[in-house]
């Protein structure tokens, strides 16, 4: 049998020159993200963009270079990001590529159900193991169901991508082209520089409303990788989770994250995907302990609300006095996207005993503006509404809002608000009648 499969992989080996010919004109491709963006493949694509006319490239965060998007391939490759990355932040806003809000739940059904129909997928994979099988490695949930929905498959294969366990597994014959590369996967430490006094506080005030057996969900960034530092107090944590970075392993090692009293994947840390380092990526390699799915089962809200005590730490740009959540642009000026916030946030909601957290710094810009603010900038995206809203939390305190009036909610936000600004605040509320 393994001679079977190990022929099938032969023939199917090739360049990264050679399998980027498979792209015509007006293809639309999906391109495996964050750090396990197939580095050969994207650059043999931009080496013959020329070539080609209207290549649309479908994808969520992506780490790493960023030609693709480079004024010089407009009417060759345009990007449609459905998560906005700093590579192409500056594209997305002059106009040059385009952003497609959704849910992260909802990302792969689009390509799955037809509403982005794709040609090809590019993916990145670990070598086959003994039965053939490869594994998508540290990107399984947003990968998978659009890979499975391509016309063709053209795989990077990487020894230095891990071998993930789950529902993380596609088999050779299902691939059309494979690239043979060896090369480091990219890394994102998530508190880069080290943490600041600013995430400690934050993070200290968020440690005390996480319960003992809770399910934790981290999103990205610094604030939410800051928490699991203050948890070694805590007994039989777990971990359900879009994403989950180096931290984790600690909380594993110091007996914390056990897992053992989940209600759902009892024993077991769940999660789409990893951002990280080599460290991580080498701890995940065939541990039992891990396993990845897809994001459309992984950011369920109704399969989220299954764990009890369900824990989901998420960032902001900015907080209004009713509750009102901004995440994905600066006014009117997309910046980043919904990702799996609100299906986090309404998950945990909905969990027995769970706690939704927003958390945000209280000001921006070295202090020069607050965070929390009478009204949204005009055109900013609510991204939590705030009737879904439950703990905002900044260096200054927690504000719960769920079940409160605006007035309430006035007071608790103003509350939380940097010092400076809680005078302005107060004034502004009172001409908004809030207060």
């Amino acid at each position: 049998m393994a001679y079977s499969w190990s022929k099938i992989y032969e023939s199917k080996v090739t360049t990264a020159e050679e399998a980027v010919k498979a792209i015509k004109s007006g293809d639309r491709i999906f391109l495996t993200g964050n750090c396990s963006v197939p580095q050969v493949l994207l650059g043999a694509l931009v080496a013959r963009a020329h070539e080609l006319e209207n290549v649309e490239i479908c994808h969520a965060l992506t780490l790493g270079s960023s030609d693709y998007v480079k004024p010089e391939m407009e009417g060759h490759i345009r990007v449609n990001a459905l998560f906005i990355g700093p590579n192409v932040r500056q594209a997305v806003q002059e106009g040059r590529a385009d952003y497609t809000p959704n849910l992260l739940s909802e990302f792969p059904l689009l390509f799955s159900q037809g509403l982005l129909p794709l040609d090809v997928a590019f993916v990145h994979l670990s070598p086959p193991d003994e039965h053939g099988f490869c594994s998508y490695g540290i990107e399984t949930g947003l990968t998978k169901t659009p890979a499975e929905s391509a016309r063709l498959i053209i795989a990077e294969v990487n020894p230095h991508m891990p071998r993930c366990l789950g529902d993380s597994f596609i088999h050779v014959s299902r691939l059309d082209y494979i690239v043979p590369v060896n090369y480091p996967l990219l890394e994102l430490p998530m508190t880069e520089g080290g943490l600041t006094d600013l995430h400690v506080r934050i993070a200290e005030h968020i440690a005390e409303l996480i319960p003992d057996e809770a399910t934790m969900q981290m999103g990205i960034g610094a604030i939410p990788d800051a928490v699991l530092r203050f948890l070694y107090h805590k007994k039989d944590l777990g971990v359900h989770t879009e994403l989950f970075s180096d931290s984790v392993i600690d909380l594993v090692e110091a007996g914390v994250l056990t897992n053992a009293r989940k209600t759902l994947h009892p024993g077991k840390i769940i999660a789409g995907f990893m951002l990280g380092t080599k460290r991580l990526y080498d701890w995940a390699n065939n541990n039992p302990l891990i396993e990845l799915h897809r994001t459309e089962y992984i950011n369920d809200p109704f399969v989220i609300a299954q764990n009890h005590r369900q824990v989901a730490i998420n960032s902001a740009i900015e907080v209004d006095l009713t509750g009102q959540v901004c995440a994905d642009s600066i006014g009117p000026k997309l910046y980043s996207g919904v990702g799996g916030q609100l299906d986090f946030i309404y998950g945990a909601a909905r969990s027995k005993g769970g706690v939704p957290i927003i958390a945000l710094p209280s000001t921006a810009r070295d202090g020069q503006f607050s965070r929390i603010v009478p009204m949204l900038k005009q055109g900013a995206g609510v991204v939590t509404t705030r009737n879904h809203v439950h703990y905002v939390v900044t260096e200054y305190g927690v504000a719960d809002l769920y079940g409160k009036t605006i007035r309430q909610r006035a007071q608790a936000l103003i509350r939380i608000a940097h010092p400076r600004f809680r005078d302005e605040l107060t004034q502004a509320a009172k001409e908004l009648h809030y207060l």
